[in-house]
């Protein structure tokens, strides 16, 4: 068996696990795609800044916590801000797509929905829920999304609990579960 590289990871969600995972990421030198809503009431014709507004600045807040998320502040450079209706077509070009999205089985199968179309086959896609079954997440999806996901839950926060929890559905090819 070839051993998987994952050299770019998106994390979709940028509440305050979502962005620390992305930190976490671009902390350890990989490319680090966080993608969020568009805020309400906002043009699709609007400014990239006011489309992106959610995740920069749950990004600027993270960045800002204590303990900080990340390593020095230039780590930040590796990571791209984006939104749900305009970036997720990108994910197509990421080895590993983390959902980190509220904990609302409604959202996450919306979410998990665009995924499927936009996603390369063979993909991992995990989910950090810690309250849904995950394999309710899995009902519908594609044999190769079924395949290629299980739940990896992080712990807050990220960069100093050195803790990551794999659940397997009953689907989850388990050859690649060695990360």
């Amino acid at each position: 068996m070839s051993k998987r590289i994952i050299k770019k990871v998106a994390v979709l969600g940028s509440g305050v696990m979502g962005s620390r995972i992305a930190c976490h990421f671009a902390g350890v030198g990989l490319q680090v795609l966080l993608l969020d809503i568009v805020p309400k009431d906002v043009a699709k014709d609007a400014k990239p800044a006011e489309r992106n507004k959610i995740v920069n600045d749950a990004l600027t807040a993270a960045i800002k916590s204590n303990p900080s998320p990340v390593y020095t502040k230039d780590v930040i450079k590796k990571i791209t801000t984006g939104n749900f209706e305009d970036n997720m077509k990108d994910i197509a070009n990421c080895d590993w797509v983390i959902e980190v999205v509220v904990e609302r089985l409604d959202i996450k199968k919306i979410v998990f929905d665009k995924v499927e179309q936009h996603r390369k086959p063979g993909t991992l896609i995990t989910s950090n829920t810690s309250g849904i079954p995950i394999h309710m997440m899995a009902e519908g999806r594609s044999d190769d999304f079924k395949k290629h996901f299980c739940g990896t839950h992080f712990f807050n926060p990220p960069r100093y609990l050195r803790l990551l929890e794999i659940i397997p559905t009953p689907h989850t090819d388990r050859k690649w579960l060695t990360f």
